[in-house]
Parts: structure tokens; C-alpha cells; sequence
């Protein structure tokens, strides 16, 4: 079981989103080494305070910004390891920034915790007043994030071809049906043995 805890506030409060961004393609319950480490994860209700969830224009997903007097619902997750922060980072990309925050645990009123939340880093020129929705999101676009369709697969074998991938997706490039993650991952890895070895 990982150390690490984390606020989840948009897509990634679906447990199949978490958990294919986490351990890969496939349902957990279809294998029985995912079902394991699904299991090292608790995830509670929580509520961050002073933050303000937005869409973010044209996509499926939010962001939230600092905004004194607002709160944010979303899932207080423990249990994370290493390797799930290095996935995790990797999924969000360079349109967040990993944050430290406290959050309030819905089911222990006052009690409040450290955990990592992703704090949208691409400009507020990019959100919409309106907030977004998890409701919606479930009901309407979560097939696009962790179903078993081939509607969103695509494989990129070039740079150009990732860039017109996100064009236009709804998901931001986030989709998990395509191997511009597998190919993200990689690419980090590489980046962060080439730094260890120049230390």
C-alpha cells in the first residue's frame, strides 16, 4: 500500500478512470493482480474549501482555481504509491500543476487532511463560469474515458499526429484509448532516468 493521498474533483472521481489511469487498460475485476491493488485504495467523500470547480471550454473535464467562499465536493483517496502519482502526473499534463491542500471529510465534519490535488495551470481564460457536473459527466461522457468502445481508440505514431489527436477531443488528448498516454509514460520515464544520471 502507497503513502500517498490525493483530492480528486473531476473524471478522475470515477473509480474506472482512476483505476485505468492507475493500472492500465482492462476491467480490475477481469484481473486479479488490478483487483489487489484496487483494493489498497480508500476513497472517501471530502470537500475542499476556498477552490471553485469550472469546465474547462470545450472539454469533458474541470479545473478549479483558488476562489475564497467556494467549495469543491470530490474523493479523498489513500493508499496511492509512487508509480500512481508518476501515472497520475502524467495523465493531467502540463495543463495542471500537483498542489499540496487540506480537505474537510464529509463523513468526520472538521477533520481536515493533507492530500495532492491537480490545480489548473493553463489560465483562467480557458474555463467556463459555468460548473462542471460529475452527474453529467457519468451519464453523458464517461464512454469516452473508460468504456471498452473503439470509438476514441487512435494509435500516433508522430508528434503532429498527437496534436491533431487532441484537436477538437473532448477529452483534451485524456482519453485513456489511445497510446498517446502509453507513449507520455515512456517519454517520463526516460526524462527521469536521463536526470538521475546527469545528478
Amino acid at each position: 500500500m502507497g503513502d500517498h493521498t490525493a483530492f480528486f474533483y473531476g473524471t478522475l472521481m470515477a473509480p474506472e478512470v482512476l483505476h485505468r489511469v492507475c493500472y492500465g487498460p482492462g476491467a480490475v475485476g477481469n484481473d486479479p493482480a488490478k483487483t489487489f491493488l484496487a483494493s489498497q485504495l480508500l476513497v472517501q467523500p471530502a470537500i475542499l474549501h476556498d477552490y471553485c470547480r469550472h469546465r474547462v471550454r470545450g472539454c469533458d473535464y474541470p479545473g478549479i482555481v483558488p476562489e475564497t467562499g467556494h467549495t469543491v465536493r470530490g474523493t479523498f483517496v489513500t493508499g496511492l504509491t509512487d508509480g500512481d502519482i508518476f501515472r497520475l502526473d502524467a495523465f493531467e499534463g502540463n495543463e495542471y500543476e500537483r498542489i499540496k491542500v487540506k480537505v474537510e471529510l464529509v463523513e468526520v465534519s472538521g477533520r481536515f487532511v493533507e492530500a495532492s490535488t491537480y490545480m489548473y495551470a493553463a489560465g483562467e481564460e480557458c474555463l467556463e463560469k459555468k460548473e462542471w457536473s460529475y452527474e453529467e459527466f457519468r451519464r453523458d461522457k464517461i464512454h469516452r474515458w473508460a468504456d471498452d468502445s473503439n470509438e476514441y481508440q487512435r494509435i500516433c505514431s508522430s508528434e503532429a499526429e498527437v496534436d491533431d489527436a487532441v484537436e477538437g477531443d473532448p477529452t483534451g488528448g485524456r482519453h485513456i484509448k489511445t497510446d498517446i498516454h502509453a507513449s507520455t509514460y515512456t517519454k517520463l520515464a526516460e526524462d527521469k532516468k536521463a536526470l538521475n544520471a546527469a545528478v
